[in-house]
């Protein structure tokens, strides 16, 4: 067998995630498909991570397998024809059969941007956050910095019951606010994520930033290792999940 590794860009807008599900038209059903179509060939594509409803990426990494060789070039070309236009292959490479989209992951970076102004422009609904409320940005960076290293975030996932093979604790190597004019973006890197744990620590940063939480106590939340309302989820459309590192 022939292993390929994709680089996937998409807006996750119109669809239901990456994970092929049954109430609605997933990432990973389109790709499979579209290679079906190109190849004749049913093939099971394994993502790097899942992303929510939603939820888009800049740089998705899926791998997949094939009995039969393509020329990587046209495999590129023929799966931009074939998919959709909110998806695309950036890059297709034929790799070693053990690489593993997931498990080779050696970390991952999320880019959660908010809009941080009275009116959201209309074209920019679908990849920003939109908060009318100005935010406390030296406060949404204090409190960032309570939460960066490796700790139990068991109180950042937002289903806290969900049995997790490897635990809650991750390791979170950069979280940091950047403010560009009306833009506010979060970037989180770290070696793994839990459900919609990006998603949680943007919301309570931005709880921080509206002033309904002090930043000092996300200190206190994370070693509580308590989901509570204090830590809402943020919205999906704001996420992208940035680049995926091996």
């Amino acid at each position: 067998m022939n292993r390929y590794k994709i680089t996937v860009s998409y807006d996750g807008t119109d669809y239901a995630g990456w994970q092929v599900q049954l109430n609605g038209f997933a990432i990973q059903e389109s790709l499979e498909k579209a290679i079906q179509t190109l190849t004749g060939a049913k093939v099971k594509v394994h993502g790097s991570g899942r992303t929510d409803q939603g939820v888009h990426a800049r740089m998705q990494v899926a791998h997949f397998d094939l009995e039969n060789p393509f020329k990587t070039s046209v495999f590129k070309k023929g799966l931009n024809a074939i998919l959709p236009r909110d998806i695309r292959i950036l890059k297709v490479e034929m790799v070693d059969p053990q690489f593993h989209a997931r498990r080779s992951a050696v970390s991952k970076e999320y880019r959660y941007f908010i809009l941080n102004t009275e009116i959201m422009p209309p074209f920019l609904r679908r990849y920003r956050t939109h908060i009318r409320k100005k935010l406390d940005v030296n406060a949404m960076k204090k409190a960032a910095k309570y939460l960066v290293g490796k700790h139990d975030f068991a109180a950042f996932t937002a289903n806290p019951n969900r049995v997790v093979d490897r635990g809650t604790i991750r390791n979170l190597t950069r979280l940091e606010v950047i403010k560009r004019g009306a833009e506010i973006v979060i970037i989180a890197r770290g070696e793994g994520f839990l459900y919609k744990m990006v998603r949680s620590l943007a919301g309570l940063l931005i709880r921080v930033g509206e002033g309904a939480v002090p930043p000092e106590d996300a200190k206190i939340i994370l070693h509580s290792r308590e989901r509570t309302a204090r830590v809402p989820t943020a919205l999906p459309e704001g996420l992208f999940l940035w680049r995926v590192d091996y």
